[in-house]
C-alpha cells in the first residue's frame, strides 16, 4: 500500500475505518488509553467531549505523519511525532477552553495529556508512518470513532447508575433520590463498568467474526463444488 504507483482500492480505504471501530477498538480490544477512559467517563458528556477531541487530533496527526513519512529521519521520529500531536492537542485545548469552558473544567488536565495518549502515538507509529494519506486519515477516523463510542458508552452507564441522569438530564428519580449508587462514579465502579462492557463487546465481536468466517467457508466450499462439477461436465462432454 505504501508504493507510490499503486492504486488504492475501495478496501484499502474502508478497511482501516471498520477495523478502527471494531477489530482494533482502542478501548475494548487493544486496551489503550485506560487512564483517561476511567478518569473522565463519570458522565456521557465528558466521554463524548474527550472522544471527539482525540478524534480530531488523531486524524490531523495521522495525515501529517503520513505526508512526512519519507522526510522525518527514523532516529528522531518519536520526538517528531510527539511534536505533531502536541500541536493539534494544543489547538483542541485552546478551542475547548474558549468555547466550551464547562467541558474544559470537567476534562481538566486530560486535554493537554492527549499529547502522551498511547492511542495516538501507537497509530502514527504503526500505521500512519507506513501508509499513504487517505488510508491514514480513515484509520484516524475509525480509531477515533471507536474510542468515542467506547468512552461515551461507559459514561452513559456510569452516569445513569451513579447519578440517575442522561447527559445531565435526570431520568431516574429512584437512583437520584432514594438509592444513590455513587460507587459507579468512583474509580472502582469505573473499573467494573469497563470490565463488563469489555466482556460484552468482545463476546459479540467474536461471535460475529465466527459467523462471518463460517459463512465464507461455506461460500468457498460451494464455489469449489460448483467448479468441480463444471470441470467434470466439461470432461464428460469432451469424452463424448
Amino acid at each position: 500500500m505504501s508504493g507510490k504507483t499503486e492504486k488504492l482500492t475501495f478496501k484499502d480505504i474502508t478497511s482501516p475505518l471498520t477495523n478502527g471501530i471494531i477489530n482494533n477498538n482502542a478501548t475494548f480490544r487493544l486496551v489503550l488509553g485506560t487512564c483517561p477512559t476511567l478518569a473522565i467517563t463519570t458522565s456521557a458528556s465528558n466521554g463524548i467531549g474527550m472522544g471527539l477531541s482525540v478524534l480530531f487530533v488523531l486524524v490531523c496527526a495521522n495525515a501529517i505523519v503520513s505526508l512526512l513519512r519519507n522526510v522525518i529521519p527514523r532516529k528522531v521520529r518519536i520526538p517528531a511525532y510527539i511534536l505533531i500531536i502536541a500541536t493539534f492537542s494544543t489547538i483542541v485545548e485552546m478551542v475547548v477552553r474558549a468555547f466550551l469552558p464547562d467541558l474544559y473544567d470537567k476534562l481538566g488536565l486530560f486535554l493537554p495529556l492527549i499529547v502522551v495518549n498511547c492511542i495516538l502515538l501507537a497509530r502514527v507509529e504503526s500505521f500512519a508512518s507506513l501508509n499513504r494519506v487517505i488510508p491514514s486519515i480513515m484509520d484516524g477516523i475509525g480509531i477515533g470513532l471507536g474510542f468515542t463510542f467506547s468512552i461515551t458508552l461507559m459514561g452513559i452507564f456510569r452516569e445513569f447508575l451513579g447519578a440517575g441522569s442522561f447527559f445531565g438530564i435526570p431520568i431516574n428519580p429512584i437512583i437520584t433520590a432514594e438509592l444513590p449508587m455513587t460507587f459507579f462514579i468512583l474509580p472502582a465502579g469505573g473499573f467494573m463498568v469497563y470490565g463488563l462492557l469489555m466482556v460484552v463487546f468482545n463476546s459479540v465481536v467474536d461471535k460475529i467474526q465466527k459467523f462471518l468466517d463460517n459463512r465464507r467457508q461455506v461460500n468457498s466450499g460451494a464455489k469449489s463444488i460448483k467448479g468441480r462439477i463444471s470441470l467434470a461436465e466439461t470432461e464428460t462432454q469432451g469424452g463424448k
